[in-house]
């Protein structure tokens, strides 16, 4: 299962995943668009089955429905690609009441892995892999704004959130420990996608910069190398609560090793999800 699957990182992950013969499935938020990208795997790979699951990662009800939709339709699932990303500019909240950068980019992978735990338990071995980046290191926790209500912009927000989804993915590799199922993460790289190019409220001048320098950045396919890496190579079996760049591992922020902080997050993830009450 890959998240955000309609371009970019995602559709390249999808794309060699489907040329290596795995069963894909898309988690895409724009129907046309994952039908497109479905159209382009079964044209190069006629063989391979895919799939597409809907999901508006603005929405915990809708990243549940989606989680439920792949629970009743199959029985394992061995890797859990979680890639979606967004950035906005200015604050924006979701009908949930959460940030929209923290909920994009780490919440909802919260919500959807929790989902789906079980199933890759029994599917194990199983891996998951989260996409996070190096801003994370510019970022701390702060659980007195942690939805950024007083100290707001788009860049401290990503960071705040790609910080978020490490400190998830080592207290998930330790929670999993002796299951069969690990959790790792990554920072692609500088890749030319459409991140910004169809971002809303980006000034034009910075748009006009980004499209100067495309050329000097990395395409998505190699900007997915290291997801495939972690999602199918034989050297990564076993391997669980790591940070990789360029298919190695490498120390992460110090805070991101803060056992005390991860835990702490995992159980406001837990109230702000609704899971603690299931």
């Amino acid at each position: 299962m890959v998240t955000g699957a309609s371009s970019g990182i995602g559709k390249a992950t999808a794309l060699e995943l489907a040329r290596l013969g795995a069963t894909v499935i898309l988690v895409c938020r724009d129907r046309s668009k994952g039908e497109s990208v479905i159209d382009e795997i079964r044209r190069k790979y006629s063989d391979v089955n895919v799939d597409l699951l809907l999901a508006d990662l603005l929405s915990l009800d809708s990243v549940s429905a989606a989680a439920n939709q792949y629970l009743e339709k199959y029985e394992h699932l061995h890797v859990l690609v979680n890639n979606a990303g967004a950035f906005f500019m200015k604050r924006r909240v979701t009908a949930d009441g959460i940030e929209s950068s923290f909920a994009v980019n780490y919440l909802s992978h919260f919500l959807l892995t929790n989902l789906l735990l079980d199933v890759l338990k029994q599917s194990a071995p199983a891996r998951i892999v989260n996409m996070t980046g190096s801003h994370h290191s510019k970022a701390t926790i702060n659980f007195d704004d942690l939805q950024l209500e007083r100290h707001y912009s788009g860049s401290h927000a990503i960071a705040h959130s790609k910080l978020a989804e490490i400190l998830f993915t080592y207290e998930l590799a330790r929670r999993l420990e002796g299951t069969g199922v690990t959790a790792n993460c990554l920072h692609p790289g500088v890749v030319a996608t459409e991140f910004v190019d169809k971002a809303e409220d980006f000034p034009s001048a910075i748009k006009y910069i980004y499209r100067l320098a495309k050329p000097f950045m990395k395409s998505p396919l190699k900007g997915a190398e290291t997801v495939i890496y972690l999602a199918t190579s034989p050297e990564a079996e076993g391997v669980t609560g790591k940070y990789y760049v360029n298919k190695k591992a490498i120390e992460s922020s110090p805070e991101s090793y803060d056992t005390a902080v991860a835990e702490s997050l995992w159980d406001v993830s837990l109230a702000l999800t609704g899971l603690d009450t299931q």
